[in-house]
């Protein structure tokens, strides 16, 4: 699964890397420790162009009768989006871009389980793929929220953990964003583990382990 991740970049940065978005919100904060039910950066297309802005992490089907049911759709296994009533009408037409830094995978350990970073070896920016729906409820108050999708591990995170996020290539960010494009083969062929050679991974302090620390030190290399 992908339950934790870093976005600490500059909304400069990130508005050049993402092309033609723009940000319409001024509060955008760095963060070590992103955790589900926050907010969270992501990158929608709206049929002309692509925007910045923030989303609810846990997806809320439009026929839910409560949100809370949320806090179990952080995550959406690749393999079965497309058939699983959660997501099959957002993998269709509400697909989305979960912008990060790094991501943090617990490794399990004879007695523990280790915190783990792992992000491109260059540094850069990049892309998991999402879906996010709006939710209303009973009085009528929309929530926009969104899932991260999953795929099995590559060689590095298969020491580590049993699956990974799916992390687009930035070629495919803007099919995948392309809600005209419907044919799950074509869409599916994006959902696939990203390149070995091109990711690192290393410990990281125990203190990621609570969201409520978030300062520079979760991201810094230890043992």
């Amino acid at each position: 699964m992908c339950g934790r991740y870093s976005l600490f970049s500059d909304i400069r940065i990130i508005e050049e890397r993402f092309g033609e978005v723009t940000f319409e919100e001024d509060d955008y904060e760095p963060s070590y420790n992103i955790a589900p039910s926050q907010q969270i950066m992501t990158v929608i297309n709206d049929g002309t162009k692509n925007r910045l802005g923030y989303l609810k992490w846990g997806l809320v089907p439009p026929w839910a009768k409560d949100s809370k049911i949320g806090f179990k759709m952080i995550n959406a296994r690749s393999e079965t989006v497309h058939e699983k009533p959660s997501f099959r009408e957002s993998f269709k037409k509400k697909r989305c871009l979960v912008v990060a830094d790094s991501f943090f995978e617990w490794k399990r350990t004879n007695d523990k389980k280790v915190p783990m970073l792992v992000k491109l070896k260059s540094d850069e920016l990049f892309a998991m793929a999402g879906l996010w729906e709006t939710w209303k409820s009973p009085t009528g108050e929309p929530i926009h929220s969104c899932t991260i999708l999953t795929t099995e591990p590559n060689d590095l995170m298969s020491n580590i953990h049993d699956r990974m996020p799916v992390i687009l290539k930035p070629e495919d960010e803007s099919i995948w964003l392309d809600s005209s494009i419907k044919d799950v083969n074509n869409l599916k062929h994006l959902l696939r583990p990203f390149e070995n050679d091109t990711l690192e991974a290393y410990e990281v302090s125990e203190l990621v382990n609570s969201p409520r620390n978030n300062s520079p030190v979760l991201i810094n290399q230890v043992g």
